[in-house]
């Protein structure tokens, strides 16, 4: 068969979120699948590709705007294959009559304030007609599939959960020569407890602030809190509430780190602290579980789901809740051994191939419905 693939995100240098999710997913099943053909179809030559076989080939189409709509569906109608595979975009408005596509999240139903008005609108409508119009729909988690079935009136039935899985470069780095060296490339001073994610108020940066600002005052911490991750919407204010709490000194934002420096940059961290409104997976928990460090997360959405029993929860808008697990992360050493080693248990198994196996049956399975 014929898997047509939307691997438009690729066009982005700086890979976070469904861009990592797109690139992890073609590598994975460029190493399992050399029985099927992949197009894999982008507006003009991507940033990179992941090491991908003969049996998948790039088809570069261009159009400097509504390329979803307008290119790509012209060369559905023109040059259809078997099944479209939408991993982390939208459907065109012309596809074939067999589609899959990947929902990660409702997010902007649960949390509307945290997305612009013209944003709220295009996911509301991109993600009905996505539920609709597919031929199968794979979520990450049932907290995803569970918000499909009961915003977009979809059958449990056309939707399958696949998790992520994590790379294989997250493992525990050992070596101080190379922490150091990592550390000292984002001005980054020890101890530390990180975060990392795409500045928005999505991920409830200014309560985690305010709840570090809380536990600085009240203990003589030598910590640095890290925030990383490339910028967002209103990151501007985000930053400025570190001053206006008079904490600017304990506060290190990094901006983007590189794919290469992540595993050191988590495994050097005291713990990791993600304290999410709303997420649809939240793949950097299973990263930093990999890297060996704790973590410390939200207890709503897919997270407890993702996080198992190895992370301390914490409610996301209470910034008590959060100074308290804050502390609990920071001073009990015994804790932090114990979610070192439960997290490291956890995430064996979670692997990108795995994921790809799982939906390389579905799309298989899209591509042969059964008879009438």
């Amino acid at each position: 068969m014929i898997f047509g693939i939307d691997a438009s995100r690729l066009q982005v240098a700086q890979r976070t979120g469904t861009e990592q999710y797109t690139w992890e997913l073609l590598q994975a099943l460029g190493s399992i699948d050399t029985r099927h053909n992949y197009w894999l179809y982008t507006n003009g030559l991507p940033a990179a590709l992941p090491p991908l076989p003969p049996n998948f080939r790039l088809r570069p189409i261009r159009l400097p705007r509504l390329w979803t709509h307008l290119r790509l569906s012209a060369e559905m109608f023109l040059h259809a294959p078997d099944v479209l595979f939408v991993p982390a975009h939208v459907l065109p408005l012309w596809s074939p009559p067999r589609a899959v596509v990947t929902i990660h999240d409702l997010g902007y139903l649960h949390y509307p304030e945290a997305h612009p008005l013209s944003r709220r609108l295009y996911l509301r409508l991109s993600t009905r007609w996505n539920a609709w119009r597919a031929t199968h729909i794979i979520a990450d988690s049932a907290t995803t599939k569970q918000d499909i079935v009961r915003h977009c009136r979809v059958a449990e039935s056309k939707i399958s959960v696949v998790h992520l899985g994590v790379g294989a470069r997250f493992r525990p780095i050992t070596d101080r020569g190379l922490l150091h060296e990592v550390a000292l490339r984002y001005g980054i001073t020890t101890p530390y407890l990180l975060f990392v994610g795409t500045i928005q108020p999505r991920k409830n940066l200014a309560r985690l602030i305010e709840a570090w600002a809380a536990y600085a005052r009240q203990t003589a911490t030598n910590t640095t809190l890290v925030i990383a991750g490339k910028s967002g919407w209103i990151t501007a204010a985000i930053e400025r509430r570190a001053y206006e709490l008079g904490i600017a000194d304990r506060v290190r934002f990094t901006g983007y780190v590189a794919d290469d420096d992540l595993p050191a940059l988590i495994s050097g961290a005291l713990g990791y602290v993600f304290p999410s409104l709303y997420e649809g997976f939240g793949l950097p928990v299973l990263e930093a579980q990999a890297c060996g460090t704790p973590v410390l997360c939200s207890a709503v959405s897919s997270l407890p789901e993702v996080a198992g029993d190895a992370a301390i929860f914490v409610d996301p808008h209470s910034v008590p809740s959060i100074t308290d697990g804050i502390q609990r992360l920071c001073e009990d050493q015994q804790m932090r051994e114990r979610l070192r080693d439960a997290g490291l248990r956890r995430i064996s198994g979670w692997n990108w191939q795995r994921t790809a196996r799982e939906t390389l049956r579905i799309l298989e399975a899209s591509g042969n419905p059964p008879a009438p």
